[in-house]
């Protein structure tokens, strides 16, 4: 069973595949064979949920570009 940790929930993310805004869900572990990959569970702006690597978000904040 995978844990999820949703410490996180709510965060906004900049999604570096798509370039869009998205909100973090939940952190989790996808185990594969050989090794363990850190995976986000997020929603995009019309609220489908999907999943991607850790390492293709990260974290986005409005007031930095101000």
């Amino acid at each position: 069973m995978v844990e999820k940790d949703y410490k996180l929930y709510g965060t906004k993310i900049l999604n570096l595949k798509t370039q869009e805004i998205g909100l973090l869900i939940c952190l989790w572990e996808n185990k594969f064979a050989d090794k363990t990959v850190d995976f986000a569970t997020c929603v995009d702006k019309t609220g489908k949920p999907y999943n991607i690597e850790l390492d293709n978000i990260r974290g986005f904040d409005d007031d930095f570009e101000k």
